[in-house]
């Protein structure tokens, strides 16, 4: 009867969280090991299920990167990154693209189907939905051409809106699409990021391989709340380095356009979207004003 009770008490924490997003819109970034362990993946896709059960419209985009590199070595193509960007050339993005949005989107749209969602996958070619530009990162203080990597111009969220807003959940390939009809490789963050921004979501979310933010390098606590002034700082004293720097100034861009809160937890944690957004204290790390 305690262990019932229990169960009880967890359900009526959640209440208000379930009462505050109901018909909101939460944008879930899915990377890191949650797409790679058998067991995390199921547990991601029974949280997202549930999101929409409960009257939260989910959106989903998706990374990719190992899929990517295993496929190019099939092929015998050497991977090869500047500034954590893949260099693209035409070859690598036509794997790219067959990898993404043939492979990685259809077997994530396929667990989100067996869970009991419905579940549609798209890329930023579907509708124009994701226009870009050309991206050339600086190296060494010069634009450097990398290819086929993209640069986010616009995002025409009418279609992610109507199919959210409907029974349906969409899970979108970062691929995005030229004023000619070329695809271009993107940063699945900078998408997500883009994507919430776009439609002024409630919340997104970054699932990742890491805790969340520390307060310095030798700390084994991680930040459950955190103002974006406070997480320039971190950067500027070299405590947030590396492919955190992209996920938390997403973040950051994301509010400034108008997105309502912003997390980054540990997609290696079970139930992880679950327990950070419907806690008291989560298990991440919330970004906000």
């Amino acid at each position: 009867m305690e262990a019932l009770i229990k169960k009880a008490g967890i359900l009526i924490e959640a209440l208000p969280y379930i009462q505050q997003l109901n018909g909101k819109t939460v944008v879930i970034k899915y990377g890191g090991n949650a797409m790679i362990n058998e067991n995390l993946k199921h547990s991601v896709m029974e949280d997202i299920t549930l999101l929409k059960y409960i009257g939260v419209n989910p959106i989903v985009v998706h990374g990719g990167g190992p899929d990517i590199s295993k496929a190019l070595s099939l092929f015998n193509i050497e991977s090869q990154f500047v500034n954590g960007l893949r260099i693209t050339d035409a070859q690598t993005m036509e794997v790219a693209q067959m990898v993404l949005v043939g492979k990685t989107n259809k077997e994530i749209v396929s667990m989100l189907n067996c869970k009991g969602g419905k579940a549609i996958g798209l890329s930023g070619i579907d509708g124009t939905l994701i226009e870009c530009e050309q991206l050339k990162p600086s190296v060494d203080g010069q634009e450097t051409d990398i290819g086929y990597v993209g640069k986010i111009t616009n995002i025409n969220c009418k279609v992610l809106d109507l199919i959210a807003k409907d029974e349906y959940i969409p899970v979108v390939a970062p691929i995005g699409v030229g004023k000619n009809g070329e695809s271009y490789n993107i940063n699945a963050d900078t998408v997500a990021g883009a994507i919430a921004s776009a439609l002024k979501a409630e919340k997104l979310m970054l699932l990742t391989d890491v805790e969340g933010i520390k307060p310095s390098n030798d700390s084994q606590e991680i930040i459950p709340v955190i103002a974006k002034k406070e997480v320039y700082r971190l950067i500027d004293n070299d405590v947030i380095t590396g492919g955190m720097i992209p996920k938390v100034l997403g973040c950051i861009e994301a509010l400034e356009a108008g997105v309502n809160r912003t997390h980054i937890i540990d997609g290696r944690i079970p139930h992880c979207i679950l327990l950070e957004i419907f806690t008291d204290r989560g298990i991440g790390s919330m970004i906000m004003e």
